[in-house]
């Protein structure tokens, strides 16, 4: 059974990668060199994947497809702690393969390395905000959100936050592989997961306090 809903996370990953980074291909080529336009399509498309990858696989594994939502929910004894390792590999490996897959998709390399610069203070603290809202609705302090509510959530914070919202440690390392207008330079990677960590543990910090786990209550 945990093979399954593992199988059903890294599928969910790959889909959503190749989503994020299909669409960012996908933009470039359409809108004549216009930021604007590339993110508007960039954010759409990964929105409406969301919340299609969320109705479908939910009932079949929940469809965290993000390591921070496992481990939190791990945390708050809403999932067990020996199936979270199976759930983080599979979505960072479904994650690489959604990459390779979008790469493939439009005639690319199989893999490339970022050069996108994502590097300083204000993008740190546009990718904290946006883990620690992600995080937020995911918990709902206590009540399992709809899916258009996170695909909601994730398609309004491309445009709110500086970091235009990766929130997700298996997305962002995957999104290293990629030279495209989705991409992230490997070396920026460590500090945008350290940011995601921190909002992610502020979003469980403030569940529980106003939702206390039954043993802290």
């Amino acid at each position: 059974m945990l093979t399954r809903k593992a199988a059903v996370e890294g599928v969910g990953s790959a889909l959503l990668l190749a989503a994020v980074v299909g669409s960012g291909i996908m933009g470039e080529r359409l809108s004549g060199g216009n930021a604007a336009i590339t993110l508007l399509a960039n954010s759409l498309a990964t929105g409406g994947a969301l919340l299609a990858i969320l109705s479908a696989f939910g009932p079949l594994s929940g469809a965290h497809l993000n390591p921070l939502v496992t481990i939190v929910l791990s945390a708050r004894g809403e999932f067990r702690w020996r199936d979270a390792p199976g759930y983080i590999a599979a979505q960072a490996a479904g994650a690489v393969i959604g990459v390779a897959a979008a790469h493939l998709m439009f005639g690319g390399p199989v893999f490339q390395a970022s050069h996108r610069d994502r590097s300083g203070a204000g993008l740190l603290l546009g990718e904290a905000v946006a883990t620690f809202g992600l995080l937020a609705v995911v918990l709902g302090c206590g009540k399992r959100p709809a899916a258009a509510s996170v695909a909601a959530y994730i398609t309004a914070a491309y445009w709110f936050t500086s970091s235009t919202s990766f929130a997700n440690p298996a997305v962002t390392l995957a999104r290293s592989l990629t030279d495209t207008f989705a991409g992230i330079r490997l070396a920026d990677v460590p500090a945008f997961m350290a940011a995601q960590a921190v909002g992610a543990a502020a979003a469980y910090a403030l569940c529980r306090w106003l939702k206390p786990l039954p043993e802290a209550a």
